[in-house]
């Protein structure tokens, strides 16, 4: 498929039905825009939260509802997800995009407060949304959550121990979560190879950008080892995970799904 095909992919056939209601977190981040378009191209009613910063560089389309969240701020969380449900009275499907990489630093020369920043920004994140949606998401008669995770889960890369080690843990908790909720709600997991957006360059939507030059992937290796000899653009993973918050995965629950054009093959 051409990358002019990828960025026109139908997906309301497979994704949710027009007005059903989806909240993304994260949804200023190049993954979550194209998400966020997909999604309104489809009539779905959808919410954007994100940090303030990432709102005022990327403002979503005028449809959609938006709350600034910090979503490692447990009463910001509470705050904002009964915001949501005063407006919508439950939801149908959120999906979790939250997450980070200070900088690429081994472990030994790491400080707990780097390791606890990038634990907080993407396993306290994914609990604290998980916790608070799940009584909106309860409301509907089935219902979904995405949550976001990474390759770096499975293949230990030097330098990378804080976020692949919070990146697995999202996956362990997604899966405790479809157990816990099943068959209401369905919770699967997207783990992404390198996608071509800015925060495969460093940019995060954070308060800072890293100044470790090691944070920059080399692309040209890194496309070496992918049998597809490119990297993901969004429109490859919004198709998959709308299908994840659609009826078409009604039995689907508890899994991984890995969009990295075969860089990684369980």
């Amino acid at each position: 498929m051409s990358s002019a095909q990828s960025n026109n992919l139908i997906i309301n056939q497979l994704g949710p039905r027009p007005e059903k209601r989806i909240a993304i977190v994260g949804g200023c981040g190049g993954i979550g825009r194209t998400l966020v378009s997909q999604c309104l191209s489809s009539g779905l009613k959808v919410a954007v939260l994100d940090l303030p910063q990432s709102l005022a560089k990327h403002p979503p389309p005028k449809e959609c509802l938006v709350f600034h969240l910090d979503a490692t701020d447990e009463l910001q969380v509470t705050k904002k997800f009964s915001n949501l449900d005063s407006a919508w009275n439950g939801l149908d499907a959120m999906v979790n995009l939250c997450g980070f990489s200070d900088t690429f630093i081994n472990t030994s020369e790491m400080s707990s407060d780097t390791w606890n920043n990038v634990i907080e920004g993407n396993l306290k994140a994914a609990f604290l949304c998980a916790k608070f949606a799940i009584p909106l998401l309860l409301k509907a008669e089935t219902s979904a959550i995405v949550n976001f995770s990474s390759g770096l889960a499975y293949k230990g890369v030097s330098g990378t121990a804080a976020y692949g080690a919070a990146k697995a843990g999202v996956i362990a908790l997604s899966k405790s979560l479809a157990t816990e909720n099943a068959p209401s709600i369905r919770v699967n997991v997207i783990a992404p190879g390198a996608v071509d957006t800015e925060f495969l360059y460093g940019g995060t939507g954070r308060n800072h950008t890293t100044k470790n030059p090691k944070a920059h992937v080399n692309i040209n290796h890194y496309k070496k080892t992918i049998p597809f000899g490119r990297l993901a653009t969004p429109q490859d993973v919004s198709g998959p995970t709308l299908f994840l918050c659609g009826d078409a995965s009604r039995f689907i629950t508890g899994q991984v799904i890995h969009i990295n054009g075969g860089g990684y093959m369980p």
